[in-house]
């Protein structure tokens, strides 16, 4: 069901935008939802999208213009816009299909300026948007200062929250080595200096977590290093106690955050590596300005970070049982309360995230849970607030994608379950998302492979019924990080090229998680956690790898039909939930230990079981 969309007046906003945009001499502007460090989610003060124009998701971009104005979202936010974006003030455009620089070449006039904040878009869009608008005779402008904080009079500052040591023993490696690799990385490809901008990557690289962005334990920060291994860390300095400058020691210089642009003056003359993904325009403009030469390259982190060391797996190992126990515990109180009555999806999201409490050691929840019922759970992205909330009904099927922070690990995981009798269409297509989890799970594949490659086991079984989902099948994870993470991911080639994508690696942690939604009814997932790992296969003549599942809770036997299982899923299931019984067992007692077992059965085998 469609909300109005209510509260603050975005017509108001708007308008206020458009005023500072004239008093400036800008015809237009765009609004991405980023901040300075390209991150998929930010903290308060860098939400100008949700401000203006009150869409909530975490992908999006607004462009105003004198006249008319626009969102674009991906698929998974078609209907989510439409609910919280006025479609009075704004036109709904869908991305790929359509583009900021398609929209704004069709309604820019010749002659406008339409201006963009450096500091948050990337330097290729910048470049492209500029040669979009030259062709129609009008100018993008890169501001001093962003239009939208004028207009936002009671914009929340930066988080001033202090950051931590992330110790060796939890690292498995001292933020001294780390150093050392992208150094000798600098020196191998004949560099002086790397800029780091990616928070994450500061965060994994300098052995330090922090609390600036909610559900991400990051700090605020910036980083050059050098060839030397001596680095250059730019954050707010009240931010930084005695601890962590002891920490950091003599070979980590700090600085004010606000100190940063001014330091990219004092490379001429260098080679610098620069991420075009991850950092932003108004780094390589300042970078071009001083004369130093820029070298595009990925991020010397990204790679080390996503590849976990056998301390890290430890650490997420157990980390996953520990919130398996709540998830489970969960699970069998939304089986005894959903079907009372009188239970919503902000009540069962709180529920939830109090069981996570009860461990002692959750830091944080790693995204706002997705606790979604009947037709909000065919909105793979949904996020539940006092305008969507529903009561979780009998005939229904609840979707609950939820996951933790710990000091050791970070989880993610998605569980379906029936409130009250299943129908035949919410177990036929269930099970055939559960087959694709299973072959995902069990598959083999040789050193090199892309996740793209793997991306069509998931999807088979719906593919055959002609239907499919407009998700990911997965995305890298993070220790103690962030819950998405890359370079690694599972899903559609994008833009058909998957050889530019990066290929698996034993070490790695990703998602497993297909889905089904039926627009306006249901939806469907089932994800667990994976790490890449080596496989012993004998005769074989490639290096193997695999999955190691490492998400332990049980899954929905009442939305299974068995008849559609081929003996070795069956047997692929059994397995499972014998190694959740294993896992979660001992933290479970009475009542608690008692649905355990029942929910860990193993499956009822149809007498004559089909690969459907």
């Amino acid at each position: 069901m469609s909300s109005p969309v209510t509260g603050p007046d975005y017509a108001d906003r708007l308008a206020r935008l458009r005023a500072e945009l004239a008093a400036r001499g800008l015809s237009g502007f765009v609004v991405p939802i980023s901040d300075e460090h390209m991150s998929e989610y930010v903290g308060a003060y860098a939400q100008r999208m949700a401000w203006l124009t009150g869409f909530g998701g975490s992908a999006g971009t607004a462009a105003v213009l004198p006249e008319k104005a626009a969102v674009f979202v991906d698929g998974r936010y078609t209907v989510q816009v439409r609910d919280q974006v006025d479609g009075a003030l704004y036109d709904y455009v869908g991305v790929p299909q359509s583009s900021v620089a398609e929209w704004l070449g069709t309604n820019v006039k010749a002659g406008q300026k339409v201006g963009y904040d450096p500091w948050l878009h990337a330097i290729d869009w910048a470049r492209s948007l500029e040669r979009a608008l030259a062709a129609k005779g009008a100018e993008l402008v890169a501001v001093d200062t962003n239009p939208v904080d004028a207009a936002w009079t009671d914009q929340p500052a930066p988080s001033a929250a202090p950051v931590s040591v992330y110790d060796a023993e939890r690292a498995g490696q001292s933020a001294a080595d780390k150093r050392t690799i992208i150094a000798d990385w600098l020196k191998a490809n004949n560099l002086d200096t790397t800029v780091m901008t990616a928070l994450d990557s500061v965060a994994w690289t300098f052995n330090i977590r922090g609390e600036d962005v909610s559900h991400t334990p990051v700090g605020l920060a910036f980083a050059l290093l050098h060839a030397d291994a001596t680095a250059d860390l730019f954050i707010a300095p009240e931010k930084v106690s005695d601890a962590v400058r002891a920490h950091l020691g003599n070979s980590v210089r700090i600085h004010d955050r606000d100190a940063f642009e001014g330091a990219l003056a004092d490379l001429a003359g260098q080679k610098v590596a620069v991420d075009p993904d991850r950092a932003v325009a108004a780094i390589f403009t300042a970078l071009e300005r001083a004369g130093a030469k820029i070298e595009r390259h990925r991020d010397p982190a990204v790679l080390p970070k996503a590849i976990k060391n056998d301390t890290e797996l430890a650490g997420t190992r157990a980390a996953h049982v520990r919130d398996g126990a709540a998830v489970a515990r969960f699970l069998k109180w939304m089986q005894e309360i959903a079907p009372q009555g009188g239970l919503d999806e902000l009540g069962a999201a709180a529920k939830l995230r109090a069981f996570r409490e009860e461990s002692g050691v959750l830091r944080d929840l790693s995204f706002d849970t997705i606790s979604a019922v009947g037709p909000n759970g065919a909105l793979p992205h949904y996020k539940v607030d006092e305008t969507t909330n529903r009561a979780i009904e009998t005939g229904t099927l609840y979707l609950v994608d939820s996951g933790g922070q710990y000091d050791d690990g970070t989880t993610d995981i998605t569980r379906t379950i029936a409130i009250g009798t299943p129908t035949a269409e919410m177990r036929r297509r269930f099970t055939q998302v559960l087959k694709g989890h299973i072959a995902l799970a069990t598959a083999r594949f040789p050193k090199g492979t892309r996740g793209s490659q793997l991306d069509i086991l998931a999807r088979q079984y719906l593919w055959a019924d002609g239907v499919d989902y407009a998700h990911g099948t997965g995305h890298g994870v993070g220790t103690y990080l962030a819950v998405h993470e890359g370079p690694q991911r599972i899903a559609k080639p994008a833009g058909g090229q998957a050889g530019t994508e990066e290929p698996l690696h034993a070490g790695m942690i990703l998602s497993n998680e297909p889905g089904y939604y039926k627009a306006g009814h249901f939806g469907i997932r089932i994800e667990n956690l994976v790490v890449v790992v080596p496989q012993a296969i004998d005769g074989a003549e490639e290096e193997m790898l695999g999955f190691e599942t490492i998400t332990f809770a049980p899954i929905a036997r009442d939305l299974i039909d068995p008849a559609l299982l081929s003996p070795a899923e069956a047997d692929w299931l059994d397995d499972y939930h014998a190694s959740v019984l294993a896992k979660l067992g001992p933290a479970m007692d009475g009542a608690d230990r008692a649905w355990l077992e029942a929910a860990c059965a193993p499956i009822a085998r149809a007498p004559s079981a089909l690969a459907a």
